[in-house]
This record gives structure tokens, C-alpha cells and sequence, in this order.
């Protein structure tokens, strides 16, 4: 089992890249079979997904567009728990199929707000497609279609995640090794 250290924690590995893989291969080819003769609107959220975003639309075998939005949610250095803006969304979406692709969902705030302020625009449809589900953790109604890997509640990092600014690059998951 591999181990690393981030700022004053152990992590342990816990969801091998070939696992990470193989989900996503699994999510694309769902997609693809879902969307067929559409063009979807992707709408990658900064910073986490960066990684499943990448690998997931290189299986993407449809006509479709890829935006990135950042969410702005903060006052001062505390979460609102509500977002104020979508930060790069430059496409209309009125009319248009879209799906959110995350690169984790615990309880669903962040979804649920960029929900509202997409159907508030006009979408026709949109879809929620996350490397990374906590269903254990989820509040909302609004259904994650595409869940590549079902975790627990604890912290992981690596393929995206962050612990406090370390790890995204990590191509495993890990999780902290309380042993």
C-alpha cells in the first residue's frame, strides 16, 4: 500500500488510477449512449474536475461543447453556501442539454445552487456527471445521473482533490491513513 504526506498528513491509497479508469470508461460510454443525435453543453467545474474532465471527454464520441466555470461563493474567507456567480459561463444555455461534470458530490449544496441559476437561464436539460459521489452525504432531489465511483464520507485526495492546495496532480485517490 502506498503512502504520501501532505502538509502534516499521512494518506494511503485507496482507489488505484486503472479503478479511476475504468469508471470513467464506464461513465463516457453511458453519456454517449444517452446523448446520441444531441449536442450537449459540458460544463467542467474549476478547480477539482480539471482531471475527469480531461479523461472523460477524450471517450466523448458526440458533438458537443466544453465550457469551465469557477464558482464564486465566498465572503471573505467563509462559505455563503449559496453561489453568487458563475464565473466564465460566456454560452447561452437557453435551450440547450447540459451536464455538470464534478469531481466530487458530498452534500450537494453547490449542485443544487448552480441548478437553480442554470434552469433560471433557460436549459433544457441538465444532467450531473461526478468522478466522485458521497451518497451518504447528499441532501438534494436532484438525481446524480452519472456517478463514476461511490465513496464514503471520508477525506480523499489526488486525480483532482486537494488538501489544502496539495494533490491535485496525484493519479491515484487517497485517503488519510489514520493507522
Amino acid at each position: 500500500m502506498r503512502t504520501i504526506s501532505l502538509h502534516n498528513k499521512q494518506f494511503k491509497s485507496h482507489i488505484s488510477d486503472e479503478a479511476i479508469e475504468a469508471a470513467i470508461l464506464n461513465v463516457s460510454n453511458q453519456i454517449n449512449r444517452d446523448y446520441k443525435g444531441k449536442k450537449p453543453l459540458f460544463l467542467g467545474i474549476l478547480n477539482g474536475s480539471f482531471l475527469f474532465v480531461a479523461d472523460l471527454m477524450r471517450k466523448i464520441d458526440l458533438e458537443c461543447e466544453i465550457s469551465f466555470l469557477k464558482i464564486s461563493s465566498y465572503s471573505g474567507t467563509s462559505t455563503t453556501g449559496t453561489i453568487k456567480e458563475l464565473v466564465g459561463l460566456n454560452e447561452d444555455v437557453s435551450g440547450r442539454d447540459l451536464i455538470i461534470l464534478e469531481d466530487i458530490v458530498d452534500t450537494g449544496i453547490t449542485i443544487d445552487s448552480i441548478f437553480k441559476s442554470l434552469l433560471g437561464m433557460g436549459a433544457n436539460s441538465i444532467e450531473v456527471a461526478t468522478l466522485l459521489f458521497k451518497p451518504d452525504s447528499y441532501q438534494m432531489a436532484y438525481p446524480i445521473k452519472y456517478a463514476a465511483l461511490e465513496v464514503g464520507n471520508e477525506f480523499l485526495v489526488g486525480f483532482g482533490l486537494d488538501y489544502d492546495g496539495l494533490g491535485r496532480n496525484l493519479k491515484d485517490i487517497y485517503i488519510i491513513n489514520e493507522d
